[in-house]
């Protein structure tokens, strides 16, 4: 069976749940090959090995800290060299993008970005992308060379599949540019105790019918008693009311929880293209006609104000 390299995204080990979901996916269309790179890399191999992965290769040096991305990519073509697999999966995140994108030009290869599942073809991995700020779905695979495919976060279950996870050391060679951009700072981001946005699997967000960064406080409560993560409208960010990091949106992040809470919030176009794909969508706003209810599983037409406590309310006491 072919194999498939997987890019993991970790902090010093710990690895990140999006390339669990990628170990999943990979299985699908041949045998996860884990590419590990930094602090804490040969630390990831015991959870790669128990979701899949056959072989972890890994590979630390100070490149890979002092450094923006290029090392990575480095010495992802490395492993790409070394396994000649017959995909690359990477996460969608902004540095992923990037990283999938350079390695892409290196090895002559087409690229898909922004996958939601992943299927084995006759020809090759076949992607399903959501389109026209997902109002439509889409099927697509590379015809030239090895397909180098990023994924979404929440796009598919993380599952226990025990495998080998032999751990192998990579060799990577830096090129010329690798040098090029030094990292000169880092300021750690400030923990809320809540899920990363991107990742959660329960996302509250408001909007411009929160009236007021105050107000974010019933939205933050009722997002806490779910164990939620908090997102924001672009119209809120713009107004200054909750920071830049949460906004929800075509110019802000994309997520695909499996709960979706919208708050105020009318439903433009920008706003959509960033949490469509969400499993269950649920509106509270109370203008009947706001486009949001065009899209929602459930919808409340009401004041937020009144709604959100109430709903909060109630899930507490459940709880409790």
């Amino acid at each position: 069976m072919a194999e498939v390299l997987v890019y993991v995204d970790h902090v010093d080990g710990a690895v990140r749940k999006p390339t669990l979901e990628l170990l999943t996916l990979a299985r699908r269309v041949g045998e996860p090959v884990a590419v590990a790179l930094g602090a804490g890399a040969e630390a990831t191999a015991a959870v790669l090995a128990e979701h899949g992965a056959v072989k972890v290769l890994t590979a630390d040096a100070p490149e890979f800290t002092e450094y923006l991305v290029v090392p990575k990519v480095d010495a992802l073509e490395a492993a790409y060299k070394a396994v000649s697999p017959a995909a690359v999966l990477v996460p969608s995140s902004a540095e992923g993008k990037e990283i999938a994108a350079r390695l892409a030009v290196r090895i002559g290869s087409g690229i898909i970005t922004d996958a939601i599942d992943l299927e084995a073809g006759d020809k090759g991995p076949v992607a399903t992308q959501a389109a026209f700020a997902a109002s439509f779905t889409t099927k697509s695979r590379v015809s030239k060379g090895t397909p180098v495919i990023t994924v979404k976060p929440n796009s598919a279950p993380v599952e226990a599949a025990p495998a080998a996870g032999a751990v192998e050391a990579l060799a990577v060679t830096f090129g010329a540019l690798a040098t090029g951009t030094k990292v000169v700072s880092r300021t750690p981001r400030e923990s809320t105790g809540r899920p990363e946005l991107t990742e959660a699997a329960i996302v509250v967000s408001g909007g411009r019918g929160v009236n007021g960064a105050e107000n974010f406080a019933i939205i933050e409560e009722l997002a806490d008693s779910l164990g939620a993560a908090v997102g924001a409208s672009r119209a809120a960010v713009d107004a200054g009311w909750y920071p830049h990091s949460n906004q929800v949106g075509q110019t802000g992040k994309s997520v695909s929880p499996q709960l979706y809470i919208a708050s105020g919030i009318s439903g433009a176009i920008q706003h959509r293209a960033g949490m469509q794909t969400s499993k269950t969508i649920v509106a509270i706003n109370k203008d009947a006609e706001a486009p949001i209810f065009d899209l929602v599983d459930y919808g409340v037409v009401g004041d937020l104000f009144e709604v959100v406590p109430q709903l909060t309310g109630e899930i507490k006491a459940r709880k409790g």
